[in-house]
């Protein structure tokens, strides 16, 4: 049979991040232009230290890029400093920097996080309160897209719910646990209502914790690259592959073009 030794195993992979480079610089622009972009991060080690893989999800497109930080700078490095789309995206501070966009929280996560306060201080009627009136928005949500309730309905709902919540964070709680949830939904107050004031915008940002989660998988596995050309070939070919799945195509028969390619070129599909 055919033997192939690592080596040219790696000098294929990278060979194919090469031939890749101009599509994944392609698809970054898409990123950064996209009117709803959805990002993450989680730990990832390059040479056994310790760095940051991010993701950036749109419905139609996923740009990774592996960098030695989790803060505004890395993620304007790929959004573009003035970004003035819409974040969906977590409760990370470095986020809130991005002053020229508007931000929808993660609802899921504010709900989990009541969730564990509630059950540590099952007495605090503030987290009680806050979990339900995040329910409530989503059911409102729910609602809405059924037919079941009309958009003056909607915006007539939705200003209760807003009402209550800042009544809420007016009479919090004096232990410190319950008090810094709520400092941070001061913060957070206004990115918390985006979903229901547009459509279009998620609730929560699970296209970002969906796209991040085969990273999760693969660090699980083998912690990580081996170097910083390794963390390029990957996060070029990962970017390539599940934008393609997205748009439904075969990875396969996007990425057999490109490798017969004789120069570096952008595929028309994923352009």
């Amino acid at each position: 049979g055919l033997t192939v030794p690592r080596s040219g195993l790696v000098h294929a992979v990278h060979r194919a991040a090469r031939q890749a480079q101009p599509t994944y610089d392609a698809l970054c622009a898409q990123v950064r232009g996209s009117p709803i972009v959805s990002p993450d991060e989680t730990g990832w080690k390059v040479a056994g230290q310790l760095q940051w893989l991010w993701a950036f999800a749109t419905p139609t497109t996923t740009v990774y890029r592996i960098q030695s930080g989790r803060g505004f700078d890395e993620a304007a490095a790929v959004l573009g400093h003035d970004f003035a789309g819409v974040l969906v995206r977590d409760g990370w501070a470095p986020y809130r920097q991005f002053t020229e966009a508007a931000h929808q929280t993660c609802v899921a996560h504010l709900l989990r996080r009541s969730r564990l306060l509630l059950a540590d201080h099952p007495r605090a009627i503030f987290v009680r309160d806050v979990g339900r009136v995040l329910r409530r928005a989503l059911t409102l949500r729910d609602r809405h897209r059924a037919g079941r309730v009309s958009d003056r309905g909607l915006a007539v709902a939705r200003g209760h719910l807003i009402n209550r919540l800042a009544d809420r964070l007016g009479h919090a709680s004096t232990i410190p646990e319950v008090d810094r949830f709520a400092r941070h939904l001061t913060r957070e107050f206004v990115a918390i209502w985006g979903f229901l004031f547009d459509p279009s915008i998620d609730a929560t940002n699970w296209r970002a914790e969906q796209a991040i989660r085969p990273a999760v998988v693969t660090r699980k596995v083998c912690g990580g690259n081996r170097s910083w050309t390794g963390a390029e070939s990957q996060q070029i070919l990962t970017s390539v592959i599940r934008t393609a799945t997205q748009r439904t195509l075969n990875p396969h028969a996007v990425l057999a073009p490109m490798l017969q390619a004789r120069t570096p070129q952008i595929l028309a599909e994923l352009n």
